[in-house]
């Protein structure tokens, strides 16, 4: 028993020692990593980007079944730092949104284009859409809604 408790701590105390190595762990840093970190706090130490809205829903009324329905919702920077929006979500594949994939510098604004496709969508109808941004909040929320007159169906 002694036996294997020993041959067990030599394996032990091996396998630490290699484990270590030898090498530099400096010398693993890649120094594009510590300008893009190093340009990233000095972006955060400005202070988050803020959003605003021209309007944060849009009513698009009465339409026919079958119909897109486009809006804009522009955005603006409020804050200090670049404005990121790396995704954004529609609730509902029916709903299509396109967004600024470049930063929006302070003071900036950028355009957010939906597009809904009534088809086989009738009646009252409400989406959102969830914009993905290094916000305080990191998440903000826009809407759409109305109503789309069902198609007369042929007998």
């Amino acid at each position: 028993m002694k036996k294997i408790a020993v041959a067990l701590a030599l394996v032990v105390s091996t396998g630490m020692l290699v484990s270590c190595g030898q090498g530099n762990a400096s010398s693993k840093v890649k120094k594009e990593n510590v300008e893009k970190a190093e340009k990233r706090d000095s972006s955060i130490s400005l202070g988050a980007p803020t959003i605003s809205f021209d309007k944060e829903e849009f009513d698009f009324g009465t339409v026919n079944e079958g119909d897109v329905v486009k809006t804009t919702f522009v955005v603006t920077n409020t804050g200090k730092g670049d404005l990121v929006i790396t995704n954004a979500q529609a609730s509902c594949g029916c709903t299509v949104p396109v967004w600024p994939k470049e930063p929006i510098a302070p003071g900036k604004t950028g355009d957010i284009q939906v597009s809904f496709n009534t088809s086989g969508k009738p009646n009252k109808q409400s989406k959102s859409i969830t914009l993905t941004t290094n916000t305080e909040k990191g998440r903000e929320v826009v809407k759409i809604s109305g109503m789309v007159t069902p198609k007369k169906k042929t007998v």
